[in-house]
């Protein structure tokens, strides 16, 4: 069994592939907080630097995701699920013109789960 981080929504997807038809490949970052709120960010890859202190989360809708290794320490042990909503983030993401924000829905991994779950690396 494999059991995976983050997931995302067909919603979601809908919009992920329309913005990469315009934008080209795309990455997602679980934001911190501060401005954006703690939303997962869209990103062109070209325009956002993953650090040493990023880990690999997993992918989606042929799209890196990524989150500060600080912050997964708090989140390791949740199931992450990139969803959309009508609104506006506070953030710089690329589905803000759209009137859509990313959100992210989870729950706490299983017993079961989290036993399988893979180590995650720094980038």
């Amino acid at each position: 069994m494999s059991v995976e981080r983050v997931s995302i929504t067909p919603a979601a997807v809908e919009i992920v592939e329309r913005l990469r038809a315009r934008h080209g490949p795309l990455l997602f970052h679980q934001s911190g907080g501060c401005c954006d709120g703690s939303s997962p960010m869209c990103y062109p890859q070209t325009e956002f630097r993953i650090g040493g202190s990023d880990v690999h989360l997993g992918t989606v809708a042929d799209c890196p995701v990524y989150m500060g290794r600080a912050q997964f320490e708090y989140w390791s042990h949740t199931h992450l699920t990139i969803d959309v909503v009508p609104g506006r983030g506070a953030g710089f993401s690329l589905e803000a013109p759209e009137g859509l924000r990313f959100l992210i829905r989870s729950r706490l991994f299983t017993d079961e789960e989290a036993a399988e779950l893979k180590k995650v690396e720094s980038v």
